[in-house]
């Protein structure tokens, strides 16, 4: 078999990620497999977020179902296609809302990782305002014939960076956002790194009260547990005029907010997440995405789930029409089992970048593939194929020992008396709502 051309360090990312059962950031490409109703969807969602529209989507499935995996997808695509990409996990420290900040404490894990295409890896947000204001300064000498020492340039710079902010002025507290970005232009302007630093500080909800902000900056707001979405809404609409097709939220791990013990703390959370549900869905919000990853008992749980509430309910429930089929067009992607064919031709990518990392020839044959298959069903039961991550895993530490043992033979290794399965597999009544429920592929 052909070997596929993948960097180094990408093939390196996806044998370590997925030998560790969690989600790679690179590569997913070269093995994702099945969603392509999904995806065709997602797309569509960039498309529409790209001509000033926005789009909130729950991705939801079964442990180990690819709702990680999905949501990765999503923020490669994303990044591919010129949008500003932030994601955060969700964890009793960071929620939607909360008495001790976890609010505003999500939102700084967001700002923490805001990701570009040029910059994949997080703290993209530095990189977003010098590339801007050094897009103005180029675009101000060009038009003018000026050069950045002579009289009146950062006077015309200045003028085409008040242009570009006014848009954003007008959305609740856009005045206060619009300001802080001028005060980071003139520490840029006179190389003050005070003015700038306190700037940043502001945009990434580090100041703890509104005296210190109005002391360093001159507004009289800060970005905390009540305001912190309306922030989102004006950056998405501040990367989309300088240049960006938009901005993309992920928010993984919603289970969180299912296990919140206080059911008054759990619904005020849920509240806020029907809030932002209706501010996009009713067009309120522009050029921006937001993605929640999800099992289907913070859904559907009729005690403790978003179905507790009659107008989450009503939001999100199937059609009656569509009780066995998948609308990609509605706010709900419930994951499907990936089906026998879509799990043999996983193993065979993952096999070929396995290969082409330590430059071997793939040996292995598609009986093969069957064979360790057919194991799996045989050890764990046929429901076991419903979910890829511990088949994944179990998978790459079967590549690995054949790539270090050259004379040994897969139908060898299965079936000798050392061969056992990961643990977290050998267990078919997966327990969704415990603590690690949703920290796999």
């Amino acid at each position: 078999m052909t070997n596929i051309k993948i960097p180094k360090r990408v093939s390196t990312a996806l044998i370590n990620s997925l030998g560790a059962g969690v989600v790679p950031r690179v590569g997913l490409e070269h093995i994702a497999v099945g969603r392509e109703k999904e995806l065709t969807a997602l797309l569509q969602d960039l498309d529409n977020i790209a001509e000033g529209g926005g789009a909130f989507r729950f991705i939801v499935g079964r442990y180990g179902s690819g709702k990680s995996f999905t949501l990765q997808l999503i923020r490669n695509h994303a990044m591919e296609r010129g949008f500003v990409v932030a994601d955060a996990d969700l964890s009793p420290e960071r929620r939607l809302v909360g008495a001790n900040g976890q609010g505003v404490a999500t939102y700084r894990e967001l700002m923490q990782n805001i990701s570009t295409k040029i910059r994949p890896d997080g703290s993209a947000l530095t990189p977003i305002l010098e590339g801007w204001i050094n897009g103005i300064q180029n675009q101000v000498a060009k038009d003018t014939g000026m050069r950045p020492n002579d009289d009146g340039f950062d006077d015309k710079v200045e003028a085409k960076i008040l242009e570009a902010i006014k848009n954003t002025e007008g959305l609740v507290h856009g005045f206060a956002f619009a300001t802080v970005l001028t005060t980071y232009w003139r520490g840029y302007r006179l190389d003050d790194d005070s003015k700038k630093n306190a700037a940043l500080r502001w945009l990434r909800a580090d100041f703890a009260n509104k005296i210190e902000a109005k002391s360093l900056l001159g507004v009289r707001d800060i970005i905390d547990d009540e305001s912190w979405y309306d922030y989102i809404k004006i950056f998405a609409k501040f990367v989309a005029d300088i240049g960006y097709r938009g901005l993309i939220i992920l928010l993984d791990e919603a289970v969180h907010l299912y296990k919140i013990g206080h059911s008054l703390s759990r619904q005020n959370n849920y509240d806020k997440l029907l809030a932002i549900f209706n501010d996009i869905m009713q067009g309120k919000a522009e050029n921006l995405g937001i993605y929640i990853g999800g099992t289907p008992n913070f859904l559907e749980d009729s005690k403790r789930g978003l179905f507790n509430d009659l107008a989450w309910r009503r939001r999100t429930a199937k059609s009656r029409f569509a009780q066995d089929f998948q609308d990609t067009s509605g706010p709900v992607f419930q994951l499907e089992a990936l089906t026998e064919q879509e799990i043999l031709i996983l193993f065979r990518r993952l096999a070929d970048v396995h290969a082409t990392h330590y430059g071997e020839q793939q040996k292995l044959t598609n009986d093969n593939f069957q064979e360790f298959l057919q194991e799996v069903v045989n050890r764990l039961g046929a429901n076991a194929l419903l979910t890829p991550g511990e088949i994944v895993r179990d998978f790459i530490s079967v590549l690995n020992i054949l790539q270090q043992n050259q004379e040994l033979t897969l139908t060898k290794l299965l079936h000798g008396s050392s061969f056992s399965l990961t643990a977290a597999s050998k267990t078919s009544d997966v327990n969704e709502n415990s603590e690690f429920a949703e920290f796999t592929l």
